[in-house]
């Protein structure tokens, strides 16, 4: 017995010095692929689906909840049991939180001290240059997102248990509020919420909810605390109002787009379009809802939402994408740049460069990962090219639109969306910076010109 426990101990040594030689990119996605697993596992047993479930449906659902992505290979409300939507909904909760933020709330409850690695994992998790207040910031995300969730599980309950009854309305509204809040798009119909296009109550709740949790928890958090706009930082005043003119710019190009189209919004009364239009441009934000037919919509609409996904939600937030404040970096250098100025300037606050060669890092390697993913594709893939571009930028912006491929991709097709929506969700910088191995060096060379443009 007593040699047992010294090799047991020997070997809990080992993994935790192994740990500690992790860097926290490594550790935050080796937490997303734990998760992943686990949640595959729970979906593999007998009494979480309706029918047998193959391990690559399994695996993909497990992946598409764990990264709040929303596309659907089966039906959840249809082809799992209650405990299946459960565990689908866990990893929700998992994956739009962070792993870390549960593991911080662990160790609280067990009132145990954060140490400086945990620390550093948080930081990484929210995308924070300081690990200044990291506990405090959980702390005031965890009871934030259970009140949000719970809140507006009793708006939406007011609204599905006298046409569902107690228990599916009261498991409805907890289930899309959980879904809505994180960002990941599932439901528990097959044409998600078609059902209420022009139903007030569930578009306001469901979008307040998702707009919410991807404008970024430390957007909430400085705007908590600091309820001056003046005086919020530099971060959430750009997050701000770029979430209010990308959206209401969103809604009317969305809205002239589709007024005529006899699929879409042609055949809706007046408020019904304006109901429509607007949740639409709210929803490809990485928010995954949908109140109407993707698949029929204009082209013109169908690129500008492509668009849309890529730029996703905030940083630190419950979405993906490169992130709003990425993509108005880099139009705002080009346009310093046009305006024949040095540096971008915003809100009287300069951009400084190391920030402008990270937003135009994001970039590039995002782009390059959607571009193989659709090259692939597109050889695995009986499908018009339309939908493939457009299943490859949902599943890197985590967003959960389809226009009808999902449940009708291959094998292989299956594979490289589930690796697509894992890079989506941690981050394709976060994740190279988790495969390669730092090196730092002293040495300089001398500066050269090279002729572009």
């Amino acid at each position: 017995m007593t040699v047992l426990k010294t090799k047991v101990c020997k070997k809990m040594g080992r993994l935790r010095k192994s740990f500690n030689h992790l860097t926290p990119p490594q550790v935050l996605a080796g937490g997303f692929i734990w998760a992943i697993i686990c949640g595959t596992i729970l979906l593999l047993l007998p009494f979480a689906a309706t029918e047998p479930v193959s391990f690559i449906d399994a695996l993909f659902t497990a992946t598409s909840a764990t990264t709040v992505t929303g596309l659907v290979v089966l039906d959840t409300g249809s082809d799992f049991t209650v405990f299946g939507q459960t565990v689908i909904m866990i990893l929700i909760k998992l994956g739009g939180l962070g792993l870390m933020t549960f593991a911080i709330l662990i160790v609280l409850a067990l009132g145990k001290k954060i140490g400086l690695k945990e620390r550093m994992l948080v930081q990484e998790s929210f995308n924070q240059p300081t690990m200044g207040g990291m506990v405090r910031l959980v702390k005031m995300l965890l009871v934030f997102a259970f009140s949000m969730e719970l809140i507006a599980t009793v708006f939406l309950a007011l609204r599905w248990v006298p046409e569902y009854g107690w228990s599916f309305g009261l498991f409805t509204s907890l289930f899309h509020a959980i879904s809505a809040f994180n960002n990941a798009g599932f439901s528990l119909w097959s044409d998600s919420l078609s059902g209420y296009v022009g139903d007030p109550a569930v578009n306001l709740i469901i979008t307040i909810l998702f707009i919410t949790g991807g404008i970024g928890f430390t957007v909430v958090y400085d705007s908590i605390r600091t309820k001056n706009f003046r005086q919020l930082s530099l971060h959430s005043k750009i997050m701000i109002t770029g979430t209010l003119i990308v959206n209401v710019a969103a809604m009317f190009i969305i809205f002239i787009l589709e007024y005529g189209n006899p699929e879409t919004l042609g055949g809706f009364l007046w408020y019904e379009k304006i109901w429509a239009s607007y949740f639409q441009a709210v929803t490809p934000r990485t928010a995954g809802f949908n109140t109407i037919d993707i698949g029929s919509m204009e082209p013109s609409t169908i690129t500008f939402m492509l668009l849309l996904m890529f730029i996703g939600a905030g940083s630190a937030s419950t979405g993906s994408g490169i992130k709003l404040t990425t993509f108005l970096v880099i139009v705002l250098a080009v346009t310093a740049y046009l305006r024949g100025k040095k540096e971008p300037v915003i809100f009287e606050r300069t951009i400084q460069d190391h920030i402008v060669v990270r937003a135009l890092a994001i970039v590039v390697v995002s782009l390059s990962a959607v571009l193989v993913s659709i090259f692939i594709l597109s050889l695995t893939e009986d499908a018009p090219y339309i939908l493939v571009v457009f299943e490859a930028f949902s599943a890197f912006g985590t967003v959960g639109l389809s226009m009808g491929l999902t449940d009708e991709l291959s094998g292989i097709g299956k594979q490289v969306i589930i690796v697509l929506m894992i890079i989506g969700r941690i981050g394709p910088v976060t994740l190279a910076f988790a495969l390669a191995k730092s090196k730092s060096s002293n040495v300089r060379y001398p500066k050269g010109d090279i002729f572009t443009g």
